[in-house]
């Protein structure tokens, strides 16, 4: 299963595209930070993962404030070039 859910806030945003179709697409950087327990000792996570919505997601990320926090879900694609890897964004909201 490829599932991923992640709070984060939105770093960085690039302009919203249109697919071949005309799908909106929209491409942005997503930082994460948090606390894990590994081998029982406290360690410090931070992370950037690149990210991509479509349809009235990414319409509607494409009008948020950056640094905003949010809950995202999705599914991790590799990137076009194959390094790295992207979240494919199927779902979001915000953080309290």
């Amino acid at each position: 299963m490829n599932r991923l859910v992640l709070a984060a806030v939105i770093a960085q945003v690039y302009p919203l595209r249109h697919t071949p179709v005309g799908l909106p697409a929209l491409d942005m950087v997503l930082e994460h930070q948090s606390q894990a327990e590994q081998l029982g000792q406290a360690r410090q996570v931070r992370l950037e993962l690149r990210a991509t919505a479509f349809g009235h997601q990414a319409e509607s990320l494409a009008r948020q404030t950056l640094g905003k926090g949010f809950e995202f879900s999705g599914f991790l694609v590799n990137s076009r070039n194959g390094k790295g890897v992207v979240l494919q964004i199927q779902d979001f909201t915000p953080l309290s």
